[in-house]
């Protein structure tokens, strides 16, 4: 994607998050959750684009233990960061949804546990490129692919096993009314996700290239 495409694509998916909650106001309410159901236009989403961004940590870590070259492992480092984060909005917007649905902020079944522990993959990854010193990028690249693989299994375990959670069937036998904003939030999600993955990925050129001018400089 050019540069010139992303100045109004940033525009246009600043406009779809401005627009959003007007369309999930005029949503019809779920027949048995009522106004709390209305968290899934923000939650679903964010778990689609939380593997979203888990793959491209994988698979650029996997490309960069193959051929070492940069451009993979700052694609890495960008989607781990992502992943960090969007995990972190599923883990605090599912308990909210789940306190009125369930009765109770939390349970430790398959796909909540899951997705934690994936969550918490990525985190490590973001801590051990901090801290872990020389070869840390190859270390972490290891790590990346092993919360990659954690997709399947978070996105499986509720057709599984037996869970509250609901099963993967839930979104495409949506109601007509919820189905349109439920899919343009899955849009503005992953538009917003592609475009901060590619931000991320300039601006962490851009620190290596800075690092090596320290270290010429140094020298």
């Amino acid at each position: 994607m050019t540069n010139k495409l992303f100045v109004p694509l940033t525009v246009f998916a600043a406009a779809m998050f401005a627009y959003a909650p007007f369309m999930i106001l005029d949503a019809p309410y779920e027949s048995t959750m009522g106004l709390v159901q209305k968290i899934f236009y923000f939650h679903v989403p964010a778990g689609m684009t939380l593997f979203l961004a888990a793959f491209a940590s994988g698979i650029g870590s996997a490309f960069f233990l193959f051929t070492r070259k940069p451009v993979w492992d700052r694609l890495a480092v960008a989607g781990a960061e992502l992943a960090a984060v969007l995990g972190l909005i599923v883990l605090v917007t599912g308990p909210l949804w789940a306190r009125k649905a369930w009765g109770v902020w939390w349970v430790w079944d398959p796909r909540v546990t899951s997705t934690f522990v994936m969550w918490m993959i990525f985190s490590a990854y973001l801590l051990l490129r901090r801290y872990g010193g020389p070869g840390s990028d190859r270390l972490s690249a290891a790590v990346a692919l092993f919360g990659m693989v954690n997709v399947p299994f978070v996105y499986w375990s509720v057709n599984v096993w037996r869970t509250l959670h609901p099963k993967t069937s839930v979104v495409p036998t949506l109601p007509s009314g919820l189905r349109g904003p439920f899919w343009f939030c899955v849009v503005a999600f992953t538009l917003v996700t592609i475009l901060l993955l590619m931000m991320r990925t300039e601006l962490e050129k851009r620190r290596q290239e800075l690092d090596q001018l320290y270290l010429a400089v140094e020298e």
